[in-house]
C-alpha cells in the first residue's frame, strides 16, 4: 500500500465497526444480497425462475453475466475474497445499467435499472468493509492471527 493511500484507508477502517449487531447486519446483507445475485444468474444460464427473455447462451455478455452473478453471489453468501469479488461484482452492475438501463431512459424507476443500481452499491459497501465477522475471510483472517508462531 502507498504511504498517501494509509490514511484514507485509515479513514475507512476505522469507521465502521463489525462488532455486535453491525456485523451481524452486515452478515445478513451480504447473504441476502449474494442469493439475490445469484438468483438473476441462474435466471439467465438455466432458465430458473423462468426468465421473460430466455437463456443467455454461456459465450455472450449475457452468459458472462450470468456466469459472474451465480458464482460471485455464492463467493459473496460464503464470505470468501469478499473485497475482490464485491468490486468485480460492483463494476459488472456499473456496466449494466449503462449499457442495458440507462438508454432506455433517465430516471432508474423507469429503466428498470433501480436493482442494478442498488445491487452497485452495495457491492462497493462489501469491497471497502469486507465480509464482516461471519464469513470465511473474516474466519481466515482470526485463524491466522490466533496461530502461534
Amino acid at each position: 500500500m502507498s504511504e498517501r493511500a494509509k490514511p484514507f484507508i485509515a479513514v475507512i477502517e476505522g469507521s465502521f465497526s463489525t462488532e455486535g449487531w453491525p456485523g451481524l447486519g452486515l452478515a445478513a446483507l451480504r447473504i441476502m444480497s449474494g442469493m439475490l445475485f445469484a438468483e438473476h444468474g441462474t435466471q439467465k444460464l438455466i432458465g430458473f425462475p423462468e426468465p421473460a427473455h430466455g437463456i443467455s447462451p454461456v459465450l455472450s455478455l449475457m452468459g458472462l453475466a450470468g456466469c459472474l452473478e451465480v458464482f460471485g453471489g455464492f463467493l459473496l453468501v460464503l464470505g470468501i475474497q469478499t473485497r475482490l469479488v464485491a468490486f468485480i461484482l460492483s463494476g459488472e452492475m456499473a456496466i449494466a445499467y449503462f449499457m442495458a438501463h440507462a438508454p432506455r431512459n433517465f430516471f432508474p424507476v423507469l429503466n428498470g435499472g433501480d436493482a442494478a443500481i442498488l445491487f452497485c452499491f452495495v457491492f462497493l459497501l462489501f469491497a471497502l468493509a469486507g465480509s464482516g465477522p461471519f464469513g470465511v475471510d473474516s474466519f481466515m483472517q482470526r485463524r491466522k492471527t490466533t496461530r502461534p508462531g
